[in-house]
C-alpha cells in the first residue's frame, strides 16, 4: 500500500518497501543469524583494530594512521546498511520512509566513498615508502596525511550529495517497491516516474568509471612497487611484500564488486544485490582478518598491548 501526500516534492510517494534479498522465511531465519554474527565480527574486529592502533605507537606511521580511519569507516559503513538489513529479516512489513531512504542513500555512499579514497592514500603511502624511501617521512608528514583523509571526507561528500540531488529531483508515483535490500540509486531511478535512461547512462559513465579507473590506477601503482620489492632483499622486503599483500586483498575484496553493482546496466537488481553484499558485509569482516593475520607490527602490537593488560588484570 502506497501512502501519500501532495504538497511534497517527490510526489505521492511518502515510505517505500524494501523486498529484501528472499521471500522465503526459512531461508531470512537463516539469514538473520549469519548476518546479525557476520555484523557482530564487523564491529568488534575493526574496533579492535582501531583502539590497538590508537593505544600503541603503530599511530605515529602513516600507513596505520590510514589503516585506523578505515577500520573507523568500515564500521560506519557497514552500520548504515546492516541494522536495517537484519531487522527487515524478520518484519512482516519491510519499509523505509521516503528521508530516511535518502539519508541512508547518502550515508552509505559517503562511507563508502571515503573508504575508497582511504585506499588510494594507503597505496599512495606504501609507493612513497617503498619506491622513495629517502624522502619518505617528508613525502609523508602528519600534516599530509590529515590533508589526504580531509581530502578524501571532501570528495566523498561532494560524491554523496550529487547522489541524493540527482533522486529529490526525480517524481515518485508509484509503485514503491524497491527491489534491494537498502536504498540505492539504481533501484529507485527504476521507480521513477519518468526516463531516467540518460541518468542511468551519467550515473554508469561517472561512478562506474571512476570505480574503474581508480581500481585500476592501485593495480597499477602496486605492480610498481612490487616490481621495486622484486630488486630488493632481506627481511624488510618479506615485510613490505606481507603488508602489500594485505592492501591488494583488500582491494580486490571491495572494489570488484562495487564495479560489477555499478558498471555493466541498471537492470541486473538481483546480481546487485548480492554483489552488495561483499562490499557492505563481507568486505568490511575480513578486512580486519588480513589486517591482523598478515601484518607482523599489527600482531606484536595487538600482543603487547592487550596481553599486557590481561597480565596487569591476573596480578
Amino acid at each position: 500500500m502506497i501512502k501519500s501526500t501532495e504538497a511534497m516534492g517527490h510526489e505521492n510517494i511518502t515510505e517505500f518497501i524494501l523486498l529484501g534479498l528472499f521471500s522465503d522465511e526459512v531461508a531470512e531465519v537463516a539469514c538473520f543469524v549469519v548476518f546479525s554474527l557476520c555484523y557482530i565480527v564487523i564491529i568488534s574486529g575493526n574496533l579492535f583494530i582501531l583502539l590497538t592502533i590508537r593505544g600503541s605507537r603503530l599511530s605515529e606511521q602513516p600507513m596505520y594512521f590510514f589503516l585506523s580511519y578505515l577500520s573507523f569507516m568500515d564500521v560506519c559503513f557497514t552500520s548504515t546498511v546492516a541494522p536495517k538489513l537484519i531487522t527487515d529479516l524478520l518484519a512482516q512489513e519491510k519499509t523505509i520512509s521516503y528521508n530516511s531512504c535518502m539519508a541512508q542513500m547518502f550515508y552509505a555512499h559517503f562511507f563508502g566513498a571515503t573508504e575508497i579514497f582511504i585506499l588510494v592514500a594507503m597505496a599512495y603511502d606504501r609507493y612513497a615508502a617503498i619506491c622513495r624511501p629517502l624522502h619518505y617521512m617528508v613525502i609523508m608528514r602528519r600534516q599530509v596525511c590529515y590533508v589526504l583523509v580531509m581530502a578524501s571526507v571532501l570528495g566523498a561528500f561532494i560524491h554523496s550529495i550529487l547522489q541524493v540531488l540527482i533522486i529529490i529531483e526525480l517524481p515518485f508515483c508509484g509503485p514503491n517497491q524497491i527491489d534491494h535490500y537498502f536504498c540505492d540509486i539504481f533501484p529507485l531511478l527504476k521507480l521513477a516516474c519518468t526516463d531516467t535512461s540518460l541518468l542511468v547512462i551519467v550515473i554508469i559513465t561517472t561512478t562506474g568509471m571512476i570505480s574503474i579507473l581508480t581500481f585500476v590506477a592501485l593495480v597499477i601503482s602496486y605492480i610498481i612497487i612490487l616490481s621495486t620489492l622484486r630488486t630488493r632483499s632481506g627481511e624488510g622486503c618479506h615485510k613490505a611484500l606481507s603488508t602489500c599483500g594485505s592492501h591488494i586483498t583488500v582491494v580486490f575484496m571491495f572494489f570488484l564488486p562495487l564495479i560489477f553493482t555499478y558498471v555493466p546496466t541498471a537492470d541486473s537488481v538481483s546480481n546487485d544485490k548480492v554483489f552488495a553484499l561483499f562490499y557492505t558485509m563481507f568486505a568490511p569482516m575480513f578486512n580486519p582478518v588480513i589486517y591482523m593475520l598478515r601484518n607482523s607490527d599489527m600482531k606484536n602490537a595487538m600482543r603487547k598491548m592487550w596481553c599486557r593488560d590481561t597480565r596487569f588484570e591476573g596480578k
